[in-house]
């Protein structure tokens, strides 16, 4: 990796961290580092991967646009918000970061997370409530994020 990957990458970090953060206390992604973290990634791919920015851009697309589909189903069937759009937008952010073809495991690891997340406070802690009360998906979508991020980076070289 080079040395000019790293103000990049302590970027992503750094705002990823902040929104796990800010949506485990409070519930909300806000647009304020939502944003960044989307344009610093296609960013990051214009800069190191010019060849692959159409799939950085598709990944965006791709990413926010599967996400609100699925808001808007759900909205339609439950009548209820079942994912927010800080979440929509936190989901195009790594789709710019990571590709669009990584977004399938991208969203299987986050959800796998946070079914063993569920899964343990209700076995460990009785906690039969974590079921029934909205889940803050960000911390999630950040660790689902880095995995994916650390796998990626390593097999390339930049």
């Amino acid at each position: 990796m080079t040395i000019y990957a790293l103000p990049f990458l302590i970027i992503y970090v750094s705002l990823t961290l902040a929104l796990g953060w800010i949506d485990a206390k409070t519930g909300l992604l806000p647009d304020r580092f939502t944003c960044p973290l989307l344009w610093v990634g296609l960013l990051f791919s214009v800069s190191f991967f010019p060849d692959s920015i159409d799939d950085a851009v598709l990944g965006a697309a791709v990413g926010y646009g599967f996400s609100a589909l699925l808001y808007w189903i759900y909205r339609g069937c439950m009548g209820k918000e079942g994912l927010g759009c800080g979440d929509i937008k936190f989901i195009a952010a790594l789709g710019a970061w990571h590709n669009w073809q990584r977004l399938p495991a991208l969203a299987l690891i986050a959800c796998v997370l946070a079914l063993l997340f569920l899964s343990c406070r209700v076995l460990f802690m009785r906690d039969w409530q974590a079921i029934k009360n909205p889940l803050r998906f960000g911390p999630f979508l950040g660790a689902a994020g880095f995995i994916v991020g650390w796998q990626q980076w390593l097999s390339q070289s930049l």
